[in-house]
């Protein structure tokens, strides 16, 4: 079971929340396509921004999107115009008003996402796959993970026939529904083909009841005002 079943899944309603968080009612499919289209262009868009998870939440009128980011200034820009742009960008696809969140990720080194995306960016530039994994595991122990697994599949290192390479440190209970297990899926683009790297976390284990609430113990951060531009206003 653990084996098979995607980890955060399999956690749903136990010590996970859900990502999108809104009612469907009668346009529940129009409204997942919706999720799926910001998700994929943000993805796209901010590709350079270390982009943890993005968090949806609906009313009526209103589009909450919420992104969770190890770089938010890259996202932000100068005194908040990527920001605007953005907002634009997204009421166009959706039509609907949208309001957009960045929250920091403190400790990138922990997440799987960022992780993840991190060594299949490597193996895309060439670097050797056994060196990205290593360092990426013990910048993940080093910062207090309870242990870490990375699994790289494909033709690596342009070998003529695809195989499975996995690396563990520590320990990863699947079966363990109380333990805080982030798993991620990226794909590095190589010459000789796709290669896909997983990434599994373990952060501890919960006790106790848990708030589900996605952006639990995420830090905001708020664009700077832009000074230089009320300076000039002033002349």
């Amino acid at each position: 079971m653990g084996q098979k079943v995607n980890p955060i899944s399999n956690r749903l309603g136990i010590i996970k929340g859900w990502d999108s968080n809104w009612y469907g009612g009668r346009d529940y499919s129009s409204k997942l396509v919706e999720d799926t289209k910001i998700r994929e262009y943000l993805n796209a868009r901010l590709a350079k921004a270390s982009i943890s998870k993005i968090i949806i939440e609906r009313t009526l009128k209103l589009i909450t999107v919420t992104v969770n980011t190890a770089r938010p200034g890259i996202i932000i820009g100068k005194g908040g115009q990527e920001v605007d742009k953005l907002k634009e960008e997204l009421r166009n696809i959706t039509k609907k008003e949208v309001q957009i969140n960045i929250f920091e990720v403190k400790r990138p080194e922990l997440d799987a996402t960022i992780v993840a995306n991190n060594v299949a960016r490597q193996i895309e530039g060439k670097i050797s796959y056994r060196r990205a994994i290593k360092m990426a595991i013990a910048s993940t122990m080093r910062m207090g993970a309870d242990g870490i697994k990375v699994l790289v599949s494909g033709r690596i290192g342009g070998a003529e026939m695809a195989r499975n390479e996995s690396y563990k440190e520590g320990r990863i209970p699947l079966h363990t529904l109380r333990a805080d297990i982030d798993y991620a899926l990226a794909e590095a683009h190589t010459k000789v083909g796709l290669i896909g790297v997983k990434v599994w976390i373990c952060n501890g284990e919960v006790y106790g009841k848990r708030d589900l609430s996605p952006n639990i113990g995420a830090k905001n951060v708020k664009p700077k005002p832009n000074f230089t531009a009320k300076r000039k206003n002033r002349k």
